[in-house]
Formats: C-alpha cells, sequence, structure tokens
C-alpha cells in the first residue's frame, strides 16, 4: 500500500512556517538571558572536551619525539584530567539550566494549548474528530516537550562544538584543515535533499495518529453495543485503516533516514582520511610536525559525533517544529473566531433560510426560516432522524449553517465568542457529562462564580433531592472514580448549570430524555417556573413538552412542515396531528393497563 491509496483526514488546521518561527522568536525573546547562559555553558564544556584533548594530545607526541621526562608527561595528562573534569562540571550545570528552562517554557505552551483546546468550537473538534484534538494534546505535546527538554540543548551542544573544532584545528595548522571543506558539497546536496522532504514526512506522520486514536476511543467507548451486534469485523476494519496509514507514514520516515545515512557517513570520513594523508605528506616533507597531524587528525575524528548528533537532532526538529505548527494550529482557531466576533443587540433568536449538511453531498435541514418570539416556549417536534437536534445545534452557533444565516440579536450565533455565546443561548443536550469533581464544582460550570446559595437554589428548583442524601452533599466526588450517578441524575446536574448560567434563550434537546416519564413532567413544569420570562426551546420527543408550549414546530426531513400552537395543529389534521393521535393511544392505552389516572394532555 502507498501513501496515496490511504486518504489524507482533514483534521484540524495547522500554523504556518512564518507563524512558528514569530513563536519561537517570542520565546527567544521572553527568556534570553537564560538561553544566552545555556550557550555559554555548552561552549565552555565542548572546549574542555573536545579542544583541549586533542590539542595536549599533538604537544604530548611532539614532546616524546624530543625525549620529554616523566613529569612533563605527567603534566600533560593532568591537563587532559582536568579538562574531563572540567566539561563534566559545565555540562552538569549547563544541562541543569536547560532542563529548567524548559520545564519553563513548556509549561506556559501547556497551559497556552489548554486554554486554547478548551475553547475551540465544539462544531470543529466533532468534525476534525476527537482523535485529532487527542493527538495534539498528547503526541504533539510530548514532542514538543522532547525538544525543549532535550533536543535544543543538544543543537546546543553539537553545534558549539563542531564551530569551536573547527576554530582549534584552524590554529593548530591553517594547511592541513582546509581539507576538511572537501565533505562540504556532499553535506550540502544532502540536507537539501533532506530538508525539501523531511516537512511532508513529518506531516503525515502527524495525521496519522488522529485516526489511529479516534477509531481506538470509538471501539472502546462503544465496546457493549460492537459486542451486541456483532460489529468485531467492521471495527477491526476500521482500526486496520488507521492503522496503515500509520505504517505508511512510519515507513516514509524510516526511508528518508536509511536514504540519508549512508551518504552522512561518507561525508564524516572524509575529513579524516584526508587530514591523516595531506597532513602526512606535509610531515614527511617537514612541514608540520607528527603531533600537529595527529591533533588535526584528532579534531577531524571529533566532528563525526556532533555532525552525527546534529542531523538527528535535525530530524527531531522536523518532527517538532511540525508538531509545534499542529499546536499553534489549535491557536489559530480559537484567535479567528475571537477576531470574527460579534455582539448581540437583542434577545431575538432566528433562522433565515439556512441549509445544513453535515457532509458536501448530503443536507439535512433545507431552506429553514423561523423566528422564535423572546419569552416564548417553542417546542420541536417530528420523527427520529428529522433534523431536530441539528436545527438546536444551528440555533445555539455549534455549526455554522452552509447557506443562510443563525442569529442571536441579529448577528450570527456561530460568530459570538464561546464565553458570551453561553450568556446568551445554551444548548443542553440528551448526552449529559458529570465531570470528575465534586457536585458543586459541577453545577459551577455554568457561572464560576456562583455562591454557595445559587448552587442550592439551583438543585432544589431542578429537584435533585438525592444530593442531600450522599455522604457528603454537594461536597462528594461524581463522575470517573467518583460516587457514580445515574442518566437522569446526570441530566439534573447538566440543568442545574442551565440556571445558574442564566442565559435569555435556553435549548434543550431531549434533556429529561434519560428520566422517567412521572419525574421528567415534573421536573419540565419545574423549568417551566424556574425560566419565566427567557426563551424555550425544546425538542421533544415526548409530546406532553409540546402540549405545554406556546408553539410547535413540526419538522420532517429537515423541512418546518408546520408551525403553531398546539390546539390549532390538531384541528388542522396534520402532520402534528397524527403524531399526537399515536402518541395519545400509546399513553392512554399504557396508563389504563397499569391501572394509573389519565391526565389532561393525554386524554
Amino acid at each position: 500500500m502507498t501513501a496515496e491509496s490511504v486518504p489524507r483526514p482533514a483534521g484540524l488546521p495547522r500554523a504556518d512556517a512564518a507563524r512558528v518561527r514569530a513563536e519561537l522568536r517570542r520565546i527567544w525573546r521572553q527568556h534570553r538571558g537564560r538561553f544566552l547562559l545555556v550557550i555559554v555553558l555548552n561552549a565552555a564544556a565542548a572546549a574542555a572536551s573536545g579542544l583541549l584533548p586533542p590539542r595536549l594530545v599533538g604537544l604530548l607526541i611532539d614532546r616524546l619525539r624530543s625525549g620529554a621526562g616523566v613529569g612533563e608527561v605527567a603534566l600533560y595528562c593532568g591537563g587532559m584530567l582536568t579538562a574531563v573534569v572540567l566539561q563534566s562540571l559545565f555540562v552538569l550545570t549547563a544541562a541543569r539550566t536547560a532542563w529548567r528552562l524548559g520545564e519553563d517554557v513548556f509549561a506556559d505552551l501547556r497551559l497556552a494549548f489548554l486554554a486554547h483546546a478548551l475553547a475551540v468550537p465544539m462544531g470543529v473538534v466533532e468534525s476534525a474528530g476527537t482523535g485529532e484534538l487527542v493527538t495534539r494534546t498528547t503526541q504533539d505535546i510530548n514532542a514538543v516537550s522532547e525538544t525543549v527538554r532535550w533536543v535544543l540543548p543538544g543543537v546546543l551542544v553539537s553545534a558549539l562544538t563542531v564551530v569551536l573544532t573547527l576554530v582549534a584545528a584552524v590554529i593548530a595548522s591553517p594547511s592541513i584543515t582546509p581539507v576538511f571543506l572537501l565533505a562540504v558539497p556532499l553535506l550540502v546536496v544532502m540536507m537539501r535533499w533532506y530538508m525539501k522532504r523531511a516537512p511532508g514526512v513529518y506531516q503525515r506522520m502527524g495525521d496519522s495518529y488522529g485516526p489511529v486514536f479516534a477509531a481506538m476511543d470509538e471501539t472502546a467507548n462503544g465496546a457493549r453495543t460492537v459486542e451486541a451486534l456483532g460489529l468485531q469485523e467492521a471495527r477491526h476494519r476500521s482500526l486496520a485503516g488507521a492503522l496503515t496509514g500509520h505504517w505508511v507514514a512510519a515507513v516514509g520516515r524510516i526511508r528518508l533516514r536509511q536514504t540519508m545515512l549512508p551518504w552522512s557517513n561518507l561525508a564524516f570520513a572524509i575529513p579524516v582520511f584526508c587530514s591523516l594523508a595531506w597532513g602526512g605528506w606535509l610531515a614527511v616533507h617537514g612541514e608540520v610536525s607528527v603531533g600537529t597531524v595527529v591533533t588535526v587528525t584528532l579534531y577531524a575524528s571529533a566532528l563525526v559525533a556532533p555532525l552525527e548528533s546534529l542531523i538527528d537532532w535535525t530530524d527531531e526538529l522536523q518532527r517538532s517544529f511540525v508538531s509545534f505548527a499542529r499546536i499553534l494550529g489549535v491557536g489559530e482557531i480559537v484567535e479567528r473566531s475571537t477576531e470574527d466576533a460579534a455582539r448581540p443587540s437583542s434577545t431575538d433568536v432566528a433562522l433565515h433560510r439556512v441549509a445544513f449538511g453535515y457532509t458536501p453531498d448530503r443536507e439535512v435541514v433545507h431552506d429553514v426560516t423561523l423566528r422564535v418570539v423572546p419569552g416564548e416556549r417553542l417546542a420541536v417536534v417530528g420523527p427520529s432522524g428529522a433534523g431536530k437536534s441539528t436545527l438546536a445545534r444551528l440555533l445555539a452557533g455549534v455549526d455554522r449553517p452552509t447557506s443562510g444565516r443563525a442569529t442571536v440579536g441579529g448577528v450570527d450565533a456561530a460568530a459570538i465568542p464561546l464565553a458570551d455565546r453561553r450568556r446568551h443561548v445554551l444548548l443542553v443536550a440528551q448526552e449529559s457529562h458529570a465531570f470528575a469533581a465534586t457536585v458543586a464544582e459541577n453545577v459551577r460550570l455554568g457561572r464560576t462564580d456562583a455562591s454557595d446559595a445559587d448552587v442550592a437554589r439551583a438543585l432544589s428548583r431542578i429537584g435533585a433531592d438525592w444530593v442531600g442524601e450522599l455522604e457528603e452533599g454537594w461536597d462528594t466526588k461524581v463522575g470517573s472514580g467518583g460516587h457514580p450517578l445515574t442518566g437522569a441524575q446526570e441530566q439534573q446536574l447538566a440543568l442545574a448549570r442551565v440556571l445558574i448560567a442564566d442565559p435569555h434563550t435556553i435549548i434543550l434537546d431531549e434533556a429529561t430524555s434519560a428520566m422517567d416519564p412521572g419525574i421528567a413532567r415534573g421536573l419540565e413544569a419545574a423549568l417551566a417556573a424556574t425560566v419565566e420570562g427567557r426563551t424555550v426551546i425544546a425538542i421533544a420527543h415526548r409530546l406532553y413538552t409540546a402540549y405545554d408550549a406556546d408553539r410547535i414546530a413540526v419538522i420532517d426531513e429537515g423541512r418546518i412542515v408546520e408551525l403553531g400552537p398546539h390546539r390549532e395543529l390538531v384541528q388542522a389534521g396534520g402532520a402534528y396531528a397524527r403524531l399526537w393521535e399515536l402518541w395519545r393511544d400509546e399513553r392512554v392505552g399504557d396508563a389504563l393497563e397499569h391501572g394509573e389516572g389519565v391526565s389532561a394532555a393525554d386524554a
């Protein structure tokens, strides 16, 4: 299988090279003094380890040919030992400084990334796939972390070692050192070839992680569904396809390295061989001493390790550059949404000839126009798959219409900054979630500055009496690893957040679907009293919600086919009347079967 045969995911955007370089310059300016200290310490370490020993060896050889005694030999050996000790001290100090600097830089990057990740619009995350965001949160952050901690210090050490070694070689013998230049043409050609191909290889590598994470996450979270419906083969194919894409990208990286390494090894061998050959010829003709030839040859050999390290670090820098671009890309989403920010001028909520499709070739909402009267209760009903939840997402600004406008206060709902939008319009979906925190902290997610009295009032209004029965009350930990909650209790927490947030428009997407019908009816009645004067748009699967509404919008195949109050629509005898008749007959039959009373709505 080739790379072309594996489709490349759309994913989240990446920052361009200019943006990455600008961010790197900002980091340099912010920590310039500490970066310079690291450079100086690494230069001292490189001088101590790479420059003094070869020079001392060359001088010792010349002295031995001149008849040096044991004392002089011991002096030279002591000098080399001192150089090694100094090098160790400089390396230790440089490493400690670089690691602390790296941790500070990494902490700033991680906090900034998490802040941006939490501010990315939900529709963007869903269209890109959660695996893409998980990859940037894990793989890309780790890659940049490793670069800051290890690669940058390594590059500094290697680069300074190369520069200082060349300077020392020139000082030792200006006549031998020029042969080092014979390796430059091969190195230039090799690095140009590599740098042209490496960014694309590492971009494909980074993009390949997202589908793998997504396939694994979907299979693990849906394990019961997979087992119940016998979907093992389908999930296996999905995961195998994602892994194949990653394998193709990884093989591309290996081939890049395999092609480059033999040529780099040849380039590194040229200065060693040529300095020995040319230096030997000069020594035979009395131009230089044997010790000088040995010194320059040792310097040529000493260049091999740092140059190899530089190529290895260049490989890591390419990977990290791509990862950094992917991390900054998340921030650019937030910045673009902030630049396009709009402020509503009223509490009006409306759809103007809206069309929308999750894929370009299939629309699920068609030419819908709807104005919600401020303060009214609007119920949206229709068969499963008619587009009710999609309509709710458009009204809440989660998704942008493919054509037309979804507006709040006269501006596009999706253009309102996320933090501001939830003060205007708040969507409560049927899939509620309890975070790993206390009950009170879960409720305060609606408004972080809410007082204890606000929390108590919200829990009381939605009838969450079970909170008082917990061992630590609302200080009880819930969510992952905490006290287990039922689906109905999680939905009550979600509704309590709504009351705390206090938006002017609340969109309930089957927000009581996990509750017993009797409990749900009571809760909706309590909510109706609590949100008096606010706009409520309820996606209804139980038609008594529609019965209580001021108006009802009937959705069928992505279009509003009826709109009006309950009594008018029943009398009209259309789609809503048929839905009502079927639902009422079911409810009355169930009530009679169980010996229960029949409500006015059911009758």
